[in-house]
């Protein structure tokens, strides 16, 4: 066994209180995140589950299992190669090492494209896929998007250590980024030493963003695979955009539309008022869709 066969990356589980989950779900977040950004949201929809619903739902509650992603959060040091595809195989280790019931992956932005890998990589046993505000399409780096890596090029460019976190978020929103985007970076950002330093590896995110861009993954909801026998739930994906996401190209959402009017597997659900951070802009549209959809 290499180096590369025994890397899982870091995970916290999420459930609510008094449930015992029947079966759990990969939840994975965007480039420069980590599973922390999804914590409030999750721990809402987990509880959500016991206060009623479905009565599926409610027989087979869902727990959920949020990942730092390679080289992201707390999954650190990872060897090479960092790819969308390397990703995906840290999660088959992961369910591995774990030994639950996993049934269900969601992913946004960049999680969605690992997601969807996930999803290839998993030809039976996977229930329910979530694919929010990420485009399968292979696309030039650069693109507009909330992908973009001049993120990276900014980063690059502070001087560090760092004063303070205060003088990152200020160095941030110099740059011409939101003060939002400055919040959700600066949780990158740790004490070390003489000051704060970025807690990530530059140069391995550069290779994941390159993999990411270069990466057609649009197959993998095209040509689904069947059911693995009588009584075994058809896997159903749905796919959640945000209205006014620039993440999303229009040609990829007429393709998303064109394939859920043919394809009895795919649902596509636009909330209007969102951009790419659907948790964010729209979290109560974000939540009725999937809780609808579990």
């Amino acid at each position: 066994m290499n180096a590369h066969d025994g890397f899982v990356p870091h995970h916290a589980l999420v459930s609510a209180p008094s449930a015992a989950p029947a079966r759990w779900m990969l939840v994975l977040h965007g480039i420069f995140g980590s599973g922390a950004n999804w914590r409030t949201f999750i721990r809402r929809l987990a509880e959500a589950q016991s206060a009623g619903g479905a009565p599926d739902a409610a027989a087979r509650p869902w727990g959920f299992i949020l990942v730092d992603l390679r080289a992201h959060g707390m999954s650190q040091s990872p060897p090479a190669p960092h790819t969308i595809a390397a990703a995906a195989e840290d999660l088959l280790r992961l369910g591995d090492r774990l030994g639950l019931d996993i049934r269900g992956v969601m992913g946004h932005s960049f999680g969605g494209k690992v997601a969807l890998a996930y999803l290839e990589r998993r030809p039976t046993g996977i229930e329910r896929g979530f694919i929010l505000d990420a485009d399968p399409s292979a696309r030039p780096a650069g693109e507009s998007g909330s992908e973009s890596p001049g993120v990276l090029e900014m980063l690059r460019a502070i001087p560090q250590p760092i004063p303070s976190r205060e003088a990152f978020l200020e160095a941030v929103h110099a740059a011409g980024f939101s003060r939002g985007i400055a919040d959700w970076l600066a949780m990158n950002v740790r004490r070390e030493g003489d000051g704060f330093r970025i807690r990530l590896d530059l140069d391995i995110l550069d290779a994941l963003l390159t993999d990411y861009f270069a990466r057609d993954l649009w197959h993998v909801l095209e040509d689904p695979p069947a059911p693995a026998g009588p009584g075994v739930e058809p896997r159903r994906i749905h796919v959640v955009l945000g209205g006014r996401s620039a993440s999303i190209s229009p040609a990829s959402r007429g393709r998303f539309e064109a394939l859920a009017a043919r394809a009895p597997w795919l649902s596509v659900h636009v909330l209007p008022r969102a951009g790419h951070w659907l948790h964010v802009d729209d979290p109560e549209g974000l939540f009725d869709v999937i809780r609808a959809a579990l």
